[in-house]
């Protein structure tokens, strides 16, 4: 069993999906989270207070970890350890990242433990003084969990190198559920501070679930701490515009929620939730694809091949339309009762429930923009250019936040969420426009071709799902999470079923490469009489 559950990915195919089935399991138990969160708690400021406290450690780590070692740990590990006689150095290159950026963590989140209230009155301005007590409190024992994932992630780079995905995808998983223990029990032993000391347990989980995998894989610790080491320079040199431009969306999510803590009560955790419902489908789907891509994008712009970069990069923008364009009426149309079912429970009342849907119905109509955003990104890198993706962040960003203080003053919290998607919005056109210039064409005819169709049967979509909402509520009472469950799945099915067999009547290009894939998978002798996409089915 332990041999399996470490083994190595022959294809691409293969890993992906295994990143796709777990990603989703991390997402469908992190709504679980919400929802007991929200049971528990409700909209009010102990839940205020700990969403707060997560945005300076979610921060810094993403500015010193994740932006790092996504740059460039991977390709330099992997160059090493298939290399027959430089295995020693991949482990030595290892070690070394594990102490520079294992003592950096640490050093800021002492600094940070240190001034923590000072930072507290920057994260949640607006909160009262027993409020920002309890930020202080949450943002101290949380720094203890960013340490954990620093080392986490830098073992999770070593399992993607060596191509074994499952425990590397199990971790978020095993993150969440520790978060959900904290809440179900912790908080029975410290109180509301439980739920801080969850957030460690979680990450403590994702840290020992990859350190299994990569010492079962011939790791072994020595130790090794040097600035000069030929590997870890190029590392740093790579790291700037891409660490910022990788941290470009966690700043706008930072400072609208710092704006959030000034409007009233129960603020800071409508937005989170809304947020949170949101990247559900953007994760599985946009992320999932961009991940996919990348690979290939960087062989063939190495191979000078623009034409075949053109045509994947065309199917892929195609691929995730045609997934997303349902999932947005979806979204839009069942807002108030996905809200309901995933977090309306408890004390969290109607009233809060009203305004997250109406948050997450704006974020909903930029599913698409923000998924591109991370697909355009990865197009860029593959081209060696990280200084575009970073600027264009900048500029979204500030936008979204000067839309934010503008928006909030007619809309209040559901204006932070029309501001998010105008910043996607402002990000997209800044990084299609220069990709063009830099191929000549991008496709475009072909897309908008698909997108018709899509768009036909999006609106067939949507006239179903609408014309089924009230025939559930005539049979089931919307009294109940039955009856509201009830309602959004049974009028979701029977949209979603009509948006497939509008597109199977329209021949839809991107419906028969999804069912190309699908048949792909359960029956190999299969054989397309096209060759299909890498990135042909979700989340591969």
């Amino acid at each position: 069993m332990f041999r399996f559950i470490n083994k190595e990915s022959k294809t691409i195919i293969g890993a992906a999906t295994i990143v796709g089935v777990l990603s989703f399991a991390s997402r469908l138990i992190g709504l679980i989270r919400d929802r007991i969160l929200a049971g528990t708690f409700g909209a009010g400021d102990t839940l205020d207070a700990y969403y707060a406290a997560f945005k300076f450690p979610d921060l810094m780590f993403g500015l010193l970890v994740v932006g790092s070692l996504s740059a460039c740990f991977i390709p330099l590990f992997a160059k090493h350890f298939y290399h027959p006689l430089q295995k020693e150095q991949a482990w030595k290159f290892t070690n070394n990242t594990l102490h520079l950026v294992g003592t950096a963590v640490i050093i800021v989140s002492l600094f940070l433990a240190i001034f923590a209230r000072p930072f507290a009155e920057i994260i949640a301005p607006g909160f009262t003084f027993e409020k920002q007590v309890l930020v202080i409190a949450f943002f101290r024992i949380m720094l203890l969990a960013q340490i954990l994932l620093a080392f986490s992630v830098i073992f999770g780079s070593v399992l993607q190198s060596m191509k074994r995905f499952l425990l590397y995808a199990l971790s978020p998983v095993l993150y969440n559920v520790g978060i959900i223990i904290g809440a179900v029990w912790f908080v029975n032993w410290f109180g509301p501070l439980g739920l801080g000391w969850g957030v460690v347990f979680g990450a403590f989980l994702h840290l020992i679930v990859q350190l299994y995998g990569v010492i079962s894989s011939g790791y072994r610790y020595k130790w090794s701490f040097s600035f000069q080491d030929k590997d870890t320079k190029e590392m740093f040199k790579l790291t700037g515009p891409r660490m910022i431009g990788i941290a470009m969306n966690q700043i706008l999510f930072v400072l609208l929620t710092i704006i959030a803590t000034t409007l009233s009560v129960g603020s800071v955790t409508i937005f989170q939730f809304a947020y949170n419902i949101q990247f559900f489908p953007v994760g599985i789907i946009g992320v999932s694809y961009a991940i996919a891509a990348f690979p290939s994008f960087s062989e063939y712009i190495e191979k000078g091949d623009e034409k075949q970069f053109i045509r994947l990069f065309s199917s892929t923008v195609r691929q995730i339309l045609f997934f997303l364009v349902p999932l947005m009426i979806l979204f839009l149309i069942l807002r108030a009762q996905i809200v309901r079912v995933v977090v309306g429970a408890g004390s969290f009342d109607w009233d809060a429930t009203i305004l997250t849907a109406n948050t997450l119905g704006f974020f909903a109509l930029t599913f698409i923009p923000q998924s591109l955003v991370y697909l355009l990104a990865r197009a860029f890198f593959a081209k060696h250019d990280t200084m575009t993706p970073m600027t264009a962040g900048i500029i979204a960003t500030f936008f979204g936040v000067i839309s934010a203080f503008w928006l909030k003053g007619h809309f209040g919290v559901v204006g932070l969420g029309i501001a998010y998607s105008l910043a996607s919005i402002v990000n997209i056109a800044l990084l299609w426009v220069p990709l063009r210039e830099k191929f000549g064409s991008l496709d475009e005819l072909r897309i908008i071709q698909s997108l018709f169709k899509i768009s036909v049967a999006g609106m067939v979509c949507a006239v179903v799902m609408q014309l089924i909402k009230p025939v559930v509520v005539s049979v089931i009472s919307l009294e109940t999470f039955f009856g509201v469950f009830s309602q959004g799945f049974v009028a979701g099915i029977f949209g979603l079923i009509s948006y497939i067999l509008i597109m199977f009547l329209l021949r839809s290009e991107e419906l028969e490469s999804f069912l190309s894939g699908m048949r792909r998978k359960v029956f190999k002798s299969y054989k397309p009489e096209e060759p299909v996409s890498l990135s042909s089915t979700p989340g591969s």
